[in-house]
């Protein structure tokens, strides 16, 4: 099975920077695909981000797109997303997710805060 934990959360000014960590453990094969998630009060959960291990192939949602960057360090076992020029409406709790290629995310980090203030 897969485990996940997001880090790197916290308060930052609209236009500032952070750079949001998720530690995987237990397999992380060439078939599997993660993504970043997030969930504002009120609001429902919503693709932000995702990467291959194998290849490094990303995909992004159009409101992060030039923004937002996805990455990952195989021998880590480490993804990243690095969040610039951030906007208050970026406000969200942030979770990492993984699945294998062709199916539903199926596994969850606990998630990370990420608030933007004005």
């Amino acid at each position: 099975q897969v485990q996940l934990v997001e880090s790197g959360g916290g308060l930052v000014q609209a236009g500032g920077s952070l750079r949001l960590s998720c530690a995987a453990s237990g397999r992380t094969l060439i078939s599997i695909g993660m993504g970043w998630f997030r969930q504002a009060p009120g609001k429902e959960r919503e693709f932000v981000a995702a990467i291959r291990w194998s290849g490094g192939s990303t995909d992004y949602a159009d409101s992060v797109k030039g923004r937002f960057t996805v990455s990952r360090d195989n021998a880590k076992n480490t993804v990243y997303l690095q969040m610039n020029s951030l906007k208050p409406e970026d406000t969200a709790v942030y979770y990492c997710a993984a699945r294998l290629i062709g199916y539903e995310y199926k596994y969850w980090g606990q998630g990370t805060q990420v608030t933007v203030s004005s």
